[in-house]
């Protein structure tokens, strides 16, 4: 059974770590580099909030 987190583009790999690190950074959120797991859920979602924010932004963008 496949990872539910797995990148669907294997490529895309490292421009997807960047952009969670990038997202983490603006919402204040200090990751490094591997395990996260002691984040709490307010934090782990303020990234992941954060990084859906600015794909919808970039979709609308393109859109335009």
């Amino acid at each position: 059974m496949k990872s539910s987190n797995s990148v669907m583009v294997p490529e895309a790999k490292e421009a997807m770590e960047r952009f969670k690190m990038q997202s983490a950074s603006e919402v204040g959120v200090n990751l490094k580099q591997g395990y996260n797991g002691d984040l709490t859920s307010r934090q782990a979602g303020s990234v992941g909030g954060q990084m859906v924010k600015k794909m919808i932004e970039s979709y609308e963008k393109g859109m335009k």
